[in-house]
This record gives C-alpha cells, sequence and structure tokens, in this order.
C-alpha cells in the first residue's frame, strides 16, 4: 500500500524546485494528533512523529535524516546547511541550501511557513513567520542569506503556505500596537473587529516583507489552519477547544 502522503498544497511559483505543504492527512497520529503530526516538540507518540517524518521525506524523495529543520524560536535568525546536523539543531526560524537532497522543513499549525528558490543560481530557503517573526525581520534574513550564497532577488520566487487568516486572527488593541509603533503604515494589515478587537492578516503582511526584501512571485496559499480542521493542525483551535495539545504541518523544499 503506498503510504506517501499528499501535500495540501503545491505553488507554481515554486515549480523549479521540489516541494510541499503537508498537513494532517496520511499519517499514523491517533487523537488530537491525527494523523500527519510532524512535531518532534509534540507530545505525541515519537515513533508516530518518526513514522510521519519519514512519510514526508519519502514524498520529498530523500532519505529521513535529509529532512532537515531547525528548532524554531519565533526569532528573525537564518542559518545555511549543507549537510545534516551533527547534534543538537540550531535555534533559528530560517534555513537556506544550495546542497541537493536535502529537504528544508518548516513546522507550523497557524504561523505562515515560506518556501523560497531561486532555480537560475540552485539556491532554496524556508522560513517560520509567525507574526513576531516576520515582524522582527526573518524574511529579510533569509533572503540575505540565500542571496549571501548566490541567489539574485530578482529571481526568487516564494509561496506561503496555508496559515491562519485574516477572519480567524483575532488580536487585541496592544497587538496592533506594537506593528503601528514599529512603522504607521503597518495599521494597513488589520481591519476594525468585535468590542475593541482587530483581525491581522498575516499572509498580507508577508506577502509586503518579501516585496521590500526585492521578492516580487509571491503565490499565497488560499487555506486558513484555523478553519479548515479536516486538513490542518491549528494551535489558536486547540487553544480555544482547551485540548492538551495540537499536531504540526509540515512546508519542505528541496532542489
Amino acid at each position: 500500500m503506498n503510504d506517501t502522503p499528499a501535500p495540501v498544497f503545491k505553488a507554481a511559483t515554486l515549480d523549479g524546485a521540489r516541494h510541499g505543504f503537508f498537513g494532517r492527512q496520511g499519517g499514523v497520529s491517533t487523537g488530537i494528533y491525527a494523523s500527519l503530526n510532524a512535531g518532534t516538540g509534540s507530545d505525541d507518540d515519537p515513533e508516530a512523529v518518526r513514522e510521519n517524518r519519514r512519510r514526508i521525506a519519502d514524498a520529498m524523495d530523500v532519505a529521513p535524516t535529509h529532512l532537515i529543520g531547525v528548532h524554531q524560536v519565533h526569532s528573525p535568525t537564518a542559518v545555511f546547511v549543507d549537510a545534516p546536523w551533527i547534534g543538537d539543531r540550531p535555534q533559528a526560524d530560517a534555513l537556506v541550501t544550495k546542497t541537493p537532497g536535502l529537504a528544508l522543513s518548516i513546522l507550523t499549525a497557524d504561523c505562515a511557513p515560506i518556501l523560497l528558490c531561486d532555480s537560475h543560481n540552485g539556491v532554496i530557503g524556508a522560513a517560520h513567520a509567525g507574526w513576531k517573526g516576520a515582524l522582527g525581520g526573518v524574511i529579510q534574513s533569509t533572503v540575505d542569506l540565500m542571496c549571501a550564497h548566490g541567489a539574485d532577488p530578482t529571481r526568487i520566487s516564494a509561496a506561503i503556505g496555508p496559515c491562519i487568516h485574516q477572519a480567524s486572527y483575532e488580536v487585541g488593541a496592544e497587538f496592533q500596537a506594537q506593528f503601528v509603533s514599529a512603522k504607521p503604515d503597518y495599521a494597513d494589515y488589520f481591519s476594525p473587529g468585535a468590542a475593541g478587537k482587530f483581525q491581522f492578516d498575516l499572509p498580507r503582511f508577508c506577502v509586503a516583507r518579501l516585496n521590500a526584501a526585492g521578492v516580487q512571485g509571491v503565490e499565497v496559499a488560499p487555506h486558513d489552519t484555523y478553519a479548515d480542521e479536516a486538513h490542518l493542525f491549528s494551535h489558536r483551535r486547540s487553544v480555544h477547544r482547551a485540548e492538551p495539545g495540537y499536531g504540526r504541518n509540515c512546508a519542505a523544499i528541496a532542489l
């Protein structure tokens, strides 16, 4: 039986690289983690997570050891990788490589996974952009590191995978104030919500940050992680349900 999961989204902008945005279908985890939970930091059965990640690696046509991630900490830090890690993964929120056969991976459960490719120069990147990382500069850091290894920003294409969308992303006034204090124009990414709240447009903010870094070819997945329970994990949904944990979606890209 074929146990290779299908990605929930693939982007036309990334035709120059193997890639996929994987959701919750096609794995072996059960309960609140059903079924393709890729989160090594979750409280899921570690053997189930290993099998899920093996299936994602198979879908990417790489060895499980070559599905590379980082210890994500909502930072602006991007790291270059040319071989599987020896020892602990670095604390960072983006990866860049020029090495064929390595699949860069990002885990998300409402934050925006961003995959980038300059197929002409053979450089790829993957970034974890929650609101904090996006505001703090992780997208610019990723593009800068790609360019330091030979990429041309005008040749970089990008895709923003499934993440929480504006209709589901209610935030308080203090959240909105952090953005407006950084740059008054950032108020444009908020719409009025109920009772003094706001609705934040994370994917559109990420598109703007990519454009500011020189990347113009950007595709955005239509999937809202919070709203699409059948296909995607969501941290916010799990919190609203008072569940004890949540699974992680996986985005991956390889040359």
